[in-house]
């Protein structure tokens, strides 16, 4: 099970939101780059970055932020980032600039089609994020709620070749109220490609049960509020989901 710590930019500084809300943000942290190499030295694996400006605007904005992390760490790890990428262009310049994974979502949904052209353009480095509330899929920094279930998308974008899927409850993201495991396991079963978890992870135990479900599919988890405020050790976590993963070997 991959821990993966969320870096999430805003105004080119590491915020967390609540519930998606730009306006309910808690400020983590003015260097980038150093939040990237202190999670790097915990023991990160890889690294999602979340230019929440960019998902907004529908544009890259935070692009200086993004090449400090690339210039400070990656060579070492994967690096993905999400947020406002809505063309082929950028995601060449992304690639180009290092990073390994680059993350489409509300233009997954929106322009099939460009999801489409990007897993043909660029494969083996696109994954799809959706995110949703009681199974329903949400767009647009996740103020928009569509008829989409999240099942029925995974399935479609799964053929398209994309290389997995980020799946969040927005319901949970940020309120540390625990991953919604059996959502997670139910869109993991029902694809060949790996599924990231992202939502609520709060301690040590949601670990433990993702752990106890990574068979059925589920490569990681997206953590982000619970590593910052220290309510999860992240070293002590990855050493733990490393421990069950031997375990169950």
């Amino acid at each position: 099970m991959l821990l993966i710590p969320a870096i999430d930019l805003k105004d080119g500084k590491c915020v967390r939101l609540k519930q998606g809300d730009i306006n309910d943000s808690t400020h983590f942290g003015d260097d980038p780059a150093a939040i990237a190499r202190r999670w790097v030295a915990a023991g990160a694996r890889r690294l999602h970055l979340v230019d929440l400006n960019g998902a907004f605007a529908g544009k890259p904005i935070n692009e200086a932020a993004i090449k400090a992390i690339l210039a400070e760490v990656g060579d070492e790890i994967p690096v993905q980032l999400g947020g406002g990428i809505r063309d082929l262009d950028t995601i060449e310049r992304y690639l180009d600039d290092g990073l390994s994974f680059i993350i489409i979502g509300t233009a997954a949904v929106k322009s099939p089609g460009f999801l489409k052209d990007a897993c043909s353009a660029f494969g083996g480095h696109i994954i799809v994020g959706l995110d949703a509330k009681d199974g329903k899929v949400a767009t647009d920094g996740w103020s928009k709620l569509t008829g989409h279930e999240v099942v029925d998308l995974a399935k479609k974008f799964e053929d398209y070749g994309v290389e997995g899927v980020i799946y969040t409850d927005i319901g949970r993201d940020g309120m540390l109220s625990g991953i919604n495991i059996d959502a997670t396991v139910k869109l993991a079963q029902s694809l060949t490609i790996p599924v990231i978890a992202s939502g609520g992870l709060s301690n040590l135990a949601d670990v433990e049960k993702l752990c106890a479900v990574e068979s059925e599919g589920i490569e990681g988890v997206i953590c982000g509020r619970a590593i910052y405020n220290g309510d999860l050790d992240f070293a002590e976590a990855q050493r733990r989901a490393d421990e069950l993963a031997a375990s169950n070997a």
